[in-house]
């Protein structure tokens, strides 16, 4: 398997009453990933409301996660690194492998969405070329609905076919079931696929995926990670997929995923209540009362 594979968090982001990062509460958060079974996490994805902040911003909480290389030498740090521009896109990914992580998770231009083929090439191509290490690893963001711009079959073939090495695969965050099997079909195991959705895993690896990066990991990586360890055994993993189905099935009846993971993080395990920025809202109390009932009702 690829020496990425495993059970990420698209970690939620630690905030300040202010809006600004609260970096002195990212170790921490980690280290409580890390404890609960991941094998990595994801910084600054759509989880981690990413675009919201600026290069600077992005920077500098990447460079407060690796405190805890010191104490978890083997946790996996990927960083969100994929913006509108190229150039600040190079910015960020050239800062994420200098700082040393393991890998970026690069959204295609999301404001362009016309782009063709040929134009998302030629900016996956450059920004490769300029920022990644000849041992790097990308893996393409795939969430076409909020970005409005994905990823094509025929795409990921000629950039695999381009940079073997650096582009490692996708994170596919599609919710499409077919789009499992085709990848599966059309690759292998020679392109990384990492499901962005609990509800597939089981279905994702049975089509060659390495893994996933989701969300609900925030929560739910001890579940994760026993279908992982479960599938690696070849066990039958059913029984808890389908509990951790009816999980991410419970928490998207309160999307955007940002407020209702910070609220049960808060409820659940002590984290402070931290806010979301602007332009996504914190949960209204009456509906963080009833997130919390469903999520107690369900896991019990």
């Amino acid at each position: 398997m690829h020496d990425l594979s495993g059970v990420y968090a698209a970690a939620v982001t630690p905030l300040k009453p202010d809006f600004s990062p609260d970096l002195d509460a990212i170790p921490p958060l980690l280290d409580f990933l890390n404890r609960r079974g991941c094998h990595g996490v994801l910084l600054l994805g759509t989880t981690g409301e990413g675009p919201s902040f600026s290069a600077e911003e992005r920077v500098e909480i990447y460079r407060s996660a690796l405190q805890v290389r010191a104490m978890l030498p083997t946790i996996k740090l990927l960083a969100g690194t994929g913006t509108p521009s190229l150039t600040e896109s190079v910015f960020l990914t050239h800062a994420a492998f200098d700082l040393g992580y393991d890998g970026v998770v690069i959204l295609p231009p999301y404001y362009f969405r016309k782009a063709t083929d040929e134009g998302l090439f030629s900016y996956f191509r450059e920004l490769i070329r300029r920022a990644v290490p000849a041992d790097g690893s990308v893996l393409g963001y795939h969430i076409p609905a909020t970005a409005g711009v994905g990823f094509s079959m025929d795409l990921l073939a000629r950039l695999k076919e381009t940079f073997p090495r650096q582009f490692a695969g996708i994170k596919d965050s599609s919710h499409d079931p077919d789009l499992s099997r085709l990848l599966g079909e059309r690759f292998g195991n020679d392109l990384l696929v990492m499901t962005g959705t609990d509800s597939y895993l089981q279905l994702a690896m049975e089509n060659h995926a390495g893994g996933c990066i989701t969300a609900p990991a925030n929560l739910i990586s001890p579940e994760l990670r026993k279908i992982w360890d479960g599938f690696q055994h070849k066990a039958d993993v059913s029984a808890l997929q389908s509990q951790v189905t009816g999980i991410r099935h419970v928490l998207e009846k309160y999307s955007p995923f940002p407020p209702t993971l910070k609220i049960l993080l808060a409820r659940l395990y002590g984290f402070p209540l931290w806010p979301v920025r602007p332009p996504l809202e914190s949960i209204l109390p009456e509906i963080a009362e009833q997130v919390v009932q469903d999520w107690s009702a369900l896991t019990k």
